[in-house]
């Protein structure tokens, strides 16, 4: 039975699929939550066939019930929580004049009001976690969009500069319990969210989602005295 374990949110592809797999490479069993059953059901096969530990549990993160069904079902299963990655997120384009209402609520849900509820869920776990052993992490998918905004994706830069936000927040409020916070911000990476720009950036220009997972591999193995409380990937000669 793994000693440690994790939840990733998003964890179906791209970003949050390597993430997973790092965890599950360095010990950890993980819930994967994400959307659609179905990729779910595959990712999940995908990890067990390298034996990893992982559990998937399909959810609507929108919905505030759907990520306390998430978080119910890890508490359930492993009684704890060592590592919790927020990665689930959507962006919309839209100029100011033709933005939706439901797709901007869409957004907000998800990129950020997500967050602050898993937050709140996984408290109690993560507090536990972190009275062990000092080094509880949470790791909250941004944006470079969450560092520089972009016109067209207003409110996707917006509620990613509100990640980089309330990841400072949390890193001051549950900083002295033994959990740490990141935000990471990557440019494009290769992943589904970017077949919008592929025929301006080419995908094997583009960061790869393992570049991501593995600087997850690394603040798991900083120590307790060190937060590192967000990282920006960029391509070679990107301008920050």
């Amino acid at each position: 039975m793994a000693q440690r374990t994790a939840i990733v949110t998003g964890a179906s592809s791209g970003i949050g699929l390597a993430i997973a797999r790092v965890l599950g490479q360095e010990g950890h069993a993980i819930t994967m939550a994400a959307r659609r059953p179905e990729k779910l059901e595959n990712a999940v096969a995908e990890l067990e066939a390298e034996g990893l530990e992982v559990h998937g549990v399909a959810a609507n993160l929108a919905d505030e019930a759907e990520v306390q069904k998430v978080v119910a079902a890890h508490k359930e299963r492993h009684g704890r929580l060592d590592v919790l990655v927020n990665n689930a997120g959507v962006g919309i384009g839209a100029t100011v004049g033709e933005i939706e209402t439901k797709r901007l609520d869409m957004q907000l849900d998800i990129n950020i009001r997500s967050i602050v509820i898993f937050y709140r869920e996984c408290l109690e776990m993560l507090q536990a976690s972190g009275a062990e052993h000092n080094n509880a992490l949470v790791v909250n998918t941004s944006s470079i969009s969450g560092k520089r905004a972009e016109a067209w994706l207003s409110v996707y830069s917006a509620t990613k500069h509100a990640v980089v936000g309330w990841t400072e927040a949390m890193n001051k409020e549950l900083g002295p319990q033994g959990i740490k916070s990141t935000a990471l911000c990557p440019a494009f990476v290769d992943t589904p969210m970017t077949d919008f720009v592929k025929e301006t950036v080419k995908a094997e220009e583009m960061i790869r989602p393992e570049d991501i997972a593995e600087s997850v591999r690394f603040l798991l193995r900083v120590s307790p005295a060190c937060v590192v409380p967000e990282m920006m990937f960029v391509r070679p000669g990107d301008a920050l």
